[in-house]
């Protein structure tokens, strides 16, 4: 392929991702051919962002000399991201628990994990990529779903 046409292909993704917020849609695939030998197959997914919700200070409240105090602000809830246990993805992929479908997963919740142990794969361009455990601990969470796809530094795990 020449420049131009990686340019023009460049373009066209870029295209096609604006494509995928205007409308709201999650995914979206396309092939474009160019010749007898030569396409682009492009698929572009938009991934459910961990949306982490803050509690704003509450508003003084003023009260009579009788009036009793307000109820206390509820606490934000926790970011997994953050968590100092959190287990992260290193690349853009799909996410599978099991070493093969049908197969039992690599672990569960509870279980006991040591460094280096692989706790999931990470399928990243046809390429199966085990990740192992970053330090020894105890499976506390698991937040992604067998076959869901992963962005890179996306929370897959945390382990205390």
């Amino acid at each position: 392929m020449s420049k131009q046409t990686t340019d023009t292909d460049v373009a066209f993704i870029s295209a096609l991702a604006e494509l995928l917020n205007k409308n709201d849609l999650t995914e979206l695939s396309v092939k474009r051919e160019y010749g007898e030998d030569d396409s682009l197959e492009v698929r572009v997914v938009k991934q459910a962002n961990v949306v982490t919700v803050t509690a704003a200070a509450p508003a003084p409240v003023y009260h009579a000399p009788a009036a009793s105090a307000a109820a206390p602000a509820p606490a934000a809830p926790e970011d997994p991201a953050q968590h100092p246990g959190a287990v992260t993805s290193p690349m853009v992929g799909t996410i599978y628990l099991s070493p093969e479908p049908g197969a039992a997963a690599f672990v569960t919740i509870g279980a006991t994990v040591s460094a280096g142990q692989t706790v999931l794969i990470i399928e990243a361009m046809k390429t199966m990529n085990h990740i192992p455990a970053p330090k020894s601990g105890v499976v506390k969470r698991i937040l992604v779903e067998d076959g869901s796809p992963v962005e890179y530094g996306a929370p897959l795990m945390i382990i205390e």
